[in-house]
């Protein structure tokens, strides 16, 4: 592990510099005359609030920062025909239009080569995002596993000092309790899990950041794994209550049966959609408080907003812990229950 980590900074470096330098071209608009009179009657046009938040929250081929300050991502995409092909999604943009770039066109972010879906296998923003959030937490915990290593014995500093009662808050009042003595297990992966949550939300908030954690497939995924870990570690008991529940009169059991596989299943969606949904909300909040600037074009408007905005950004930040907490505490609960050794005795 140590020498896992000394090496750390050459690992981040060999992940940003490839996707930041190689692939990613920053364009910052240059507007002629033409253009910048055509920008005015843009700013001019009334607003699509609608269009602006959904834009924001949904994923894209390219990174707008500001109006003019736009980060191309790069494409890779496959076909029978044409095979893997790399390229820059700046070439479907001109002028602010979407234009075919050869035989590829995008339209709604779907990418098609000669009218055919393709593919895709794109760096879109919510991936860039969550390699910004990978490499994050490589860093922090990089240096708090050295700070361990070096400083055996002695008093946490540093970030080890901040980091550490987070640490043993997840592990001793999340992981502990829900799971019980095999909790070591199963501690890293929920460390992970919780981190990588937390890390995201708040890096969300960042303006013209991604929404890494409010993007569906996101949570899916991180629910589909608490899935799969729950059932593969799952014991002959938990089964058992789900296959043949003890105690139950057998003319019941063709209703229990059904009822139990689909609670297997509604575990993952509840922690897909709970998260997705929190954070997604808030993101939406915000941004609908923000457009009530530009529609009614009032400075009273915009000084009001920005202070409600800021209360909800005080807000938000705590929801971006207990949606990391809810996320660790369920999927704990939810490992406890299934390697949980139970014992039956029987009642009369």
């Amino acid at each position: 592990m140590k020498r896992l980590f000394s090496h750390q900074k050459h690992m981040i470096l060999a992940l940003l510099l490839p996707l930041f330098f190689a692939f990613f071209s920053p364009v910052f608009g240059q507007h002629g005359d033409g253009e910048h009179q055509a920008a005015e009657q843009h700013a001019k046009a009334e607003m699509n609030v609608s269009d602006v938040i959904i834009d924001h929250v949904k994923d894209s081929h390219v990174w707008h920062f500001t109006e003019s300050v736009v980060l191309p991502l790069p494409v890779i995409v496959y076909t029978k025909e044409d095979g893997l092909k790399f390229f820059s999604s700046g070439n479907f943009y001109e002028h602010h239009q979407v234009v075919p770039y050869g035989d590829y066109t995008i339209d709604h972010e779907h990418i098609f080569y000669k009218s055919q879906p393709v593919l895709d296998l794109s760096i879109t923003k919510n991936v860039a995002m969550l390699f910004i959030n990978s490499a994050l937490m490589l860093l922090i915990f990089g240096t708090v596993a050295r700070a361990y290593g070096k400083r055996k014995g002695l008093a946490p500093k540093g970030v080890q000092s901040f980091m550490e009662p987070i640490i043993l808050f997840v592990k001793d009042e999340i992981v502990k309790p829900n799971i019980g003595p095999k909790y070591w297990k199963f501690l890293p992966y929920i460390l992970t899990l919780f981190f990588f949550i937390f890390f995201g939300n708040l890096l969300g908030l960042l303006p013209g950041a991604a929404n890494l954690t409010g993007n569906i497939a996101v949570t899916a995924c991180l629910a589909a794994l608490t899935f799969v870990i729950t059932n593969v570690n799952g014991n002959k008991n938990y089964w058992s209550h789900i296959f043949w529940t003890p105690g139950v009169p057998n003319a019941l059991r063709i209703i229990i049966l059904p009822v139990e596989i689909i609670g297997i299943f509604t575990k993952p969606f509840a922690l897909t959609v709970r998260l997705f949904v929190a954070i997604t909300a808030g993101h939406i909040v915000l941004l609908a408080l923000t457009s009530l600037t530009f529609i009614f074009q009032s400075w009273f408007v915009g000084i009001g907003t920005s202070l409600v905005n800021l209360f909800i950004s005080l807000i938000e930040l705590l929801v971006a812990a207990i949606q990391a907490y809810v996320f660790a505490m369920f999927t704990s609960l939810y490992i406890g229950q299934a390697i949980e050794e139970h014992e039956h005795h029987d009642s009369h």
